[in-house]
């Protein structure tokens, strides 16, 4: 038993999540009525979203209180990159659904759910929860909320002396050591979320609306595989692939099955960590972009509202197409603002066409049906992308450091 232990630790991570992938599916597929089997992928899910929020609080106020006066962080050009990303996405997203038009066969079932009645109640939404209770902030998973308390907790305790930031510090790697081992559990918390996943749902649920699906997933692969490849070229001045692969790979495999950013954060932070990335910067970045870089829900709030405009044969001119790709980008980066997340941002784009919100909320029952691949891609994109272009923003500016430093060298050669 200790040499199998020892051999399967000796494994990478990511060849044992694959084989949890296939005991999940032989297991779903030969004993289906081994219901026990599923509390594997809740108690994995559950452990990350537990340790999540402490792990975001403790790592943002150490990097803030711990930041030295005069070092740089590439926050800002980071945000510049989650804007872009998100904003192509609906717009390729737009492009595509003009091109491979889909029309429904309008379902029910979207519940009494509410979506918010305009981008000025999103907006709202999110302020409400920047200035939420900080232990209800915790709580509920408020990663807006934890993000505020943190960075003001941070900047209040820069002052601080050495001891307490120290403290601060052993505690946040303290959390740190627990998502590895949280982490080391990933196998066996996949094989669950297969089992689950296999069994409730199948995949003959799927079948009606296959071009439907074709259509979000395409635009999904398309922006993961082609367009942001592109926008870390153009910023690296190198191949892309080895580390869009590397996210994909080490993050977005977990984020698929995981179906939620916030539990994906620890991962991401892992990855960061391993890809040798700036602390002060991936402790913030990485939460925030779980919360605001939201390609996935832009492709999905495009689509489904264009699957409505073809399904009513309403005409779209340029100007409202080019206009829904920008409410789309804004719409999802508040999407965890709002109860049921992107599904729910699609009634605000349907008013846009003058779309009744009886027949939008029939829209939204049917991305429900097939919630189960549009959202375990959508969050596979979105978390996979934190750190893509966190390492982007990092590697860009050694790349213009370096570049200054040849001009530099170049210059004192030229005057001898």
């Amino acid at each position: 038993m200790k040499t199998i232990v020892l051999k399967w630790n000796q494994m990478s991570l990511v060849k044992r999540i694959f084989l949890g992938i296939i005991v999940g599916i032989v297991l779903a597929l030969s004993v289906p009525k081994a219901a026990g089997i599923a509390i594997f992928g809740t108690l994995f899910v559950s452990a990350l979203k537990a340790v999540a929020p402490v792990l975001v609080l403790l790592l943002v106020m150490a990097a803030i209180a711990n930041h030295k006066k005069g070092s740089q962080t590439n926050m800002k050009s980071i945000l510049v990159l989650y804007g872009i990303s998100t904003f192509l996405a609906g717009l390729i997203a737009v492009v595509v659904s003009f091109i491979f038009p889909v029309s429904l066969s309008l379902a029910t079932g979207s519940g009494d759910l509410t979506p918010p009645g305009s981008i000025v109640e999103v907006l709202k939404d999110l302020l409400f929860k920047v200035v939420d209770n900080p232990v209800n902030a915790l709580i509920n998973a408020n990663y807006i909320g934890i993000l505020a308390w943190a960075v003001l907790l941070g900047v209040a305790l820069k002052g601080a002396g050495d001891p307490t930031k120290n403290l601060l510090t052993q505690f946040s790697d303290a959390v740190s050591q627990i998502v590895r081992w949280v982490i080391q559990l990933a196998p066996f918390g996949i094989m669950g979320l297969v089992f689950d996943t296999i069994t409730a749902n199948g995949i003959s649920s799927l079948l009606d609306y296959g071009k439907l699906l074709l259509v979000l997933i395409g635009c999904m692969l398309f922006m993961a595989l082609v367009v942001n490849p592109l926008i870390v070229y153009l910023n690296i001045r190198r191949n892309p692939y080895p580390l869009v692969i590397s996210c994909l790979k080490e993050s977005g495999i977990t984020a698929f099955f995981t179906r939620s950013s916030a539990a994906n954060i620890p991962v991401n932070m892992r990855l960061c960590e391993k890809l040798g990335l700036d602390k002060n910067t991936y402790s913030v970045s990485i939460p925030l972009g779980a919360t605001i870089n939201m390609a996935g829900a832009a492709v999905t709030i495009s689509v489904l509202t264009l699957a409505a405009v073809h399904t009513l044969g309403i005409q779209v001119d340029f100007g409202t197409a080019l206009i829904l790709s920008v409410l789309s980008a804004m719409s999802a980066a508040g999407a965890s603002g709002v109860a049921g997340g992107s599904l729910l941002l699609v009634p605000l784009a349907c008013s846009l066409f003058g779309i009744s919100n009886d027949i939008a909320m029939q829209v939204v029952g049917v991305g429900f049906i097939i919630g189960v691949l549009q959202d375990s891609f959508e969050t596979a994109l979105n978390s996979s992308s934190d750190v893509l272009f966190t390492a982007t923003a990092e590697y860009a500016k050694k790349r213009k450091e370096g570049m200054k430093t040849m001009e530099t060298y170049l210059d004192k050669k030229a005057g001898a």
